[in-house]
């Protein structure tokens, strides 16, 4: 699927340069626009026939995902059904992911398996930091 990214996002900080969660779409307007026009070699414009596959967006529609906000949600949880991870913090984060590899839960919005190999391989990269030092 295409990434839609609003049009001289790369020029100023504030529309996203290096800060992901601020690279925000705004349709493009202007008169001389090329990116409006859709010409070839500018960015892709948000219009039909770039929406998701019809069963991957029948997966949430079929089943209610859940919203996580902390372990207890986690545990309330049936083994079929699909999870949210709400805005909380790391700590926390990291909790909900162990529990729910343990019990084999699907959290779209995390990849659970990625997070714990990435968090196991900074703490060893710690331990063996540590043990240098002393």
């Amino acid at each position: 699927m295409a990434t839609f990214l609003r049009r001289g996002w790369f020029r100023y900080s504030k529309l996203g340069r290096k800060r992901r969660n601020k690279q925000v779409w705004r349709r493009p307007s202007g008169r001389d626009n090329k990116m409006r026009e859709k010409r070839r070699g500018y960015p892709v414009v948000v219009s039909i026939g770039y929406g998701t596959k019809k069963q991957e967006r029948g997966l949430i529609e079929n089943k209610k995902p859940v919203k996580i906000m902390n372990l207890n949600d986690l545990q309330k949880m049936k083994k079929d059904e699909i999870g949210i991870i709400g805005k909380v913090g790391k700590r926390k984060i990291m909790e909900i992911a162990k529990v729910a590899e343990e019990k084999k839960i699907r959290i779209s919005n995390l990849n659970t398996k990625k997070l714990l190999k990435k968090e196991s391989r900074k703490k060893k990269n710690n331990g063996e930091i540590k043990n240098e030092s002393k």
